[in-house]
């Protein structure tokens, strides 16, 4: 489709589900580091790679519940905790259990990406209370692995199953600027909306390429690219959250206002997006206020006073003018 009638489409579909001025905001946390056994091409935790990462432990409950409440003051409705991990080992469940426990004590809603997980650890997380989990394919099944050798995509959807069996939110996206082609980007969004149940959360990220990664080099996506991806996914899943996720710092404030109406209403804010940089909490909200934009939680509690504030005796006689009377 031509550029402008692609995006208003997408704009149309967006505010048949959606407030198109209000953006949800999550916050996402590292919490363990590095040193990750998978190939990944594009990620900077891979032990395969030197690209210079500190390697960190599982980090302390209570740092975690206190970078939790600093998200919270600084407007987040969602905190999202990774581990840069194959699949969690047991030992490690009872600490990420109680993350959940505390974070969701707090009033926020909770996501965790651990990599891959069986069925009793997805009943372990959605137990404890945990809203979402993040589990991206990445690509399309064509060009997968060119990217990834150590985890199949059949892997990938059998969390995802396991994650919605449990009864969690699926937050489910990929990366595109990797070399991949068109037919590529297409492909990663059909496998998405093919899925049993459209994920609720569509992270699209755009590739940070990191030096010391394979794909260092990798020449950066024309950025009308990058914004059809975001209107096709927004057409195609027309009621789950999209979500501009990595790369935002090498988007200017236009191309992510063309993002917000070609549907994307989410993003990550905050210094750093597990270990790539990303816009700082107060250039997102300067952004929103040029835009006329606010994070959708606040925009919800807004909202409600003022119903609350009619009458509870209108309820029962028009609302309107009666012109012919």
């Amino acid at each position: 489709m031509p550029f402008n009638d692609l995006l208003f489409e997408a704009q149309r579909v967006h505010r048949q589900h959606f407030n198109p001025n209000a953006v949800q905001v999550s916050t996402l946390l590292s919490i363990k580091t590095g040193a990750c056994p998978e190939d990944c091409k594009y990620c900077p935790q891979s032990g395969h790679y030197n690209t210079g990462l500190e390697k960190e432990k599982l980090l302390e409950i209570e740092k975690v519940v206190a970078a939790a409440e600093r998200a919270k003051a600084a407007g987040s409705g969602r905190f999202c905790m990774g581990a840069a991990w194959r699949n969690p080992r047991e030992k490690d469940m009872p600490y990420v259990v109680e993350m959940v426990r505390r974070v969701k004590a707090l009033g926020l809603e909770t996501c965790m990406t651990l990599g891959m997980l069986e069925e009793k650890q997805a009943a372990d997380l959605a137990e404890a209370g945990l809203d979402y989990y993040n589990h991206n394919l990445d690509t399309s099944p064509e060009y997968y692995d060119q990217i990834i050798t150590t985890r199949t995509y059949s892997d990938r959807l059998d969390t995802l199953a396991h994650v919605r069996d449990a009864g969690m939110k699926v937050c489910s996206g990929g990366i595109v600027g990797m070399g991949e082609s068109a037919n590529d980007r297409s492909g990663l969004l059909k496998q998405l909306a093919n899925l049993p149940h459209h994920p609720e959360s569509v992270p699209i990220n755009m590739l940070v390429a990191v030096k010391g990664t394979p794909l260092e080099d990798q020449a950066p996506l024309e950025p009308f690219e990058f914004v059809r991806t975001i209107a096709v996914a927004r057409i195609m899943m027309p009621k789950s959250y999209v979500r501009l996720s990595a790369g935002r710092e090498s988007m200017n404030e236009q191309m992510q206002a063309m993002c917000f109406f070609a549907g994307a209403n989410s993003l990550f804010y905050g210094e750093k997006l597990l270990t790539t940089a990303n816009p700082d909490a107060n250039t997102d909200m300067a952004l929103f206020g040029k835009l006329g934009i606010q994070p959708e939680h606040l925009a919800v509690q807004q909202a409600q006073p003022e119903l609350a504030a009619v009458p509870a005796s209108q309820a029962d006689r028009g609302q309107f003018y009666n012109a012919a009377g």
